[in-house]
C-alpha cells in the first residue's frame, strides 16, 4: 500500500491529465487514444470529399476510385499503358507499383460488395452512398493497419530510451501523432492515402532509432514506392507552381514573375539549386555530428527545403515536414504548435473548396484542446522561436490567423483581385514556415552546444 501510494503521489506531482491512462502502461494509452482517433476519422469521413458532384473529372476521390477500377479490371501489363480500355488522360495511374497493388486490393474489396462502383467505363463519376462508404473504409483500414502500428512502434522505441524518464509525456505525444488534424482532413476528408506512405516513414524512423538500419531502409523504400509519382515526378509542363501554395516561388511571385522571366529549363535549375543549398546545412551537421535527435531535426529541415523550394509543390505536401515536427513535438512543443496551426491555415482554401469547413473547425478546436492539456506545463519547452517573435508579435500574428478565417468565409474579394484572400493566407503561412525552418536549423546546429544554447536563450528571454 505504501509503495502504491508513493507511486501515485509521484504521478500527482507531475500534475497531468494522462495519469489514469499511463498507470496501466503503453498498451492502454495507445488503445484508448487510438479508438478515439478512429472515431474522429469516422466522423470526418461523413463529410464531403474532393470533387463531389463536380463533373467531368470530379477530384482526388474519383482518381483513387478510378485506379481501383483499372487495376481490378485490367491485367497488370495494361495498368500504366494508354489504351482503349485505359485512357490515361482521365486520371491515368501514375504512381509507383505499390500504389497500384494497393488500389487492386481495395478494388477487389469494392467489387465484392458493390461491383457497380468499380465496373470498367460505366463507373466513372460513381457517387452512390454505398460506394462512398466502402471507399471511406479503404482509407480507415489503411490507417488502422499501417499508420497506427507505425506510431505504436515509434512510441515504444522513443519512450524506452534510457534518456527519456518522463513517461507522462507519452499520452500527449501519442494523441499528437494519432490526432494530427492536417492528415485526418486530407485523408478522411479530401480523400487520399497519405497514411500509408507516412506510416511507412514513421516505421522507418523508429527502426533507425532502434538501430535496425536494414528494416528502416526497407520501410523507407516502401514509402517512396507508394507516394512518389512517376510521370508527374517532375511536372514541368505545369510551371514552377500551379495553385496557391505557401512556398517561396508562389510567395515571391507577387514581386517576381518567375514564369515570365525564366524558361522552364532555367527554373528547373534554379529550383534544384535552391533545394540542395537549403538542405546542405542540415546534412552537413548530421554528417559532422550524427545523433538520433539530430536525425529527426534533419528530417524536418530537409523536408522543409523540398516544400519551400522544389518544383510544383502542392499544398498537401505540408504533411511531409509536419510529420517530423510531430515526432519532435515533446522536444519542440512551441514549434509544433505554431507550425501545425499555420499548416492548417495553408490548406484552408482547399478545405473550403471541398466543403469541409465544419470538420476543419472541429479538428482545430480539438487540436487546441490537446495542445493545452495540463501535461504541457511540464513538457520541456524551448522558447527559441517565441523569443525571437516576442509576445506582442505573436499576439498580432494569431489575430491575423483567426481574422483570415472569418474574412475568407464571409467576404468576397475585389473583382480585380479574385484570389486576394488566398494570396494573403499563403504569404502569412510562408513567413511562418520560414521562421520555423530557420529556428529548427539553428537548433540542430546547437544540439552539441547545450551550454551555449542555454546562454543564448537566457539572453533572449
Amino acid at each position: 500500500m505504501g509503495k502504491a501510494k508513493k507511486v501515485r503521489d509521484s504521478a500527482s506531482d507531475d500534475c497531468d491529465c494522462w495519469w489514469w491512462l499511463i498507470q496501466n502502461g503503453t498498451p492502454t494509452v495507445f488503445i484508448t487514444i487510438g479508438l478515439f482517433a478512429l472515431l474522429v476519422r469516422v466522423a470526418v469521413s461523413l463529410h464531403p470529399y474532393s470533387g463531389a458532384a463536380n463533373p467531368p473529372k470530379f477530384g482526388d476521390y474519383e482518381a483513387q476510385r478510378h485506379w481501383m477500377e483499372i487495376t481490378t479490371n485490367l491485367p497488370v501489363k495494361e495498368w500504366y499503358r494508354n489504351s482503349s480500355s485505359n485512357d490515361l488522360s482521365y486520371w491515368g495511374l501514375d504512381y509507383p507499383p505499390l500504389t497500384a497493388y494497393q488500389s487492386f486490393i481495395h478494388g477487389r474489396f469494392l467489387r465484392f460488395f458493390h461491383p457497380d462502383s468499380v465496373s470498367l467505363f460505366t463507373s466513372r463519376g460513381h457517387e452512390s452512398y454505398l460506394g462512398k462508404l466502402l471507399m471511406r473504409w479503404t482509407v480507415l483500414s489503411s490507417d488502422a493497419l499501417i499508420f497506427f502500428p507505425a506510431v505504436l512502434y515509434f512510441i515504444v522505441v522513443h519512450y524506452n530510451q534510457s534518456s527519456r524518464s518522463r513517461k507522462s509525456e507519452l499520452g500527449w505525444h501519442t494523441a499528437a501523432l494519432l490526432l494530427s488534424p492536417c492528415l485526418i482532413l486530407i485523408d478522411h476528408g479530401h480523400f487520399q492515402f497519405n497514411c500509408i506512405s507516412l506510416g511507412f516513414t514513421i516505421g522507418a524512423v523508429a527502426a533507425i532509432l532502434s538501430g535496425k538500419d536494414l528494416v528502416g531502409s526497407v520501410l523507407y523504400c516502401l514509402a517512396l514506392n507508394h507516394k512518389q509519382v512517376l510521370s508527374r515526378l517532375a511536372p514541368f509542363e505545369r510551371g514552377i507552381f500551379e495553385d496557391y501554395v505557401a512556398n517561396f516561388w508562389c510567395a515571391s511571385s507577387v514581386l517576381i514573375k518567375w514564369k515570365r522571366l525564366f524558361t522552364t529549363d532555367s527554373l528547373k535549375l534554379i529550383s534544384f539549386t535552391a533545394t540542395v543549398i537549403t538542405c546542405l546545412p542540415s546534412m552537413i551537421q548530421q554528417i559532422k555530428s550524427p545523433s538520433y535527435r539530430g536525425f529527426l531535426y534533419a528530417l524536418l529541415n530537409s523536408s522543409f527545403s523540398f516544400y519551400l523550394f522544389s518544383f510544383q509543390v502542392h499544398e498537401k505536401s505540408i504533411l511531409l515536414p509536419l510529420l517530423p515536427a510531430t515526432l519532435l513535438a515533446v522536444e519542440e512543443p512551441f514549434i509544433f504548435k505554431w507550425f501545425t496551426q499555420f499548416a492548417m491555415l495553408s490548406m484552408f482554401p482547399l478545405i473550403c473548396r471541398d466543403n469541409l469547413v465544419v470538420a476543419y473547425l472541429a479538428l482545430l478546436a480539438l487540436f487546441i484542446l490537446i495542445l493545452n492539456a495540463p501535461v504541457q506545463h511540464k513538457v520541456r519547452e524551448t522558447n527559441y522561436l517565441s523569443s525571437y517573435l516576442g509576445s506582442a508579435t505573436m499576439f498580432f500574428i494569431l489575430c491575423c490567423y483567426f481574422v483570415l478565417h472569418i474574412v475568407y468565409l464571409t467576404m468576397h474579394p475585389p473583382e480585380k483581385y479574385p484570389f486576394l484572400f488566398e494570396a494573403i493566407i499563403m504569404n502569412l503561412c510562408f513567413s511562418q514556415f520560414v521562421l520555423v525552418t530557420l529556428a529548427c536549423n539553428i537548433k540542430q546546429w546547437l544540439l552539441n552546444k547545450p551550454v551555449k544554447l542555454e546562454e543564448i536563450e537566457k539572453k533572449l528571454i
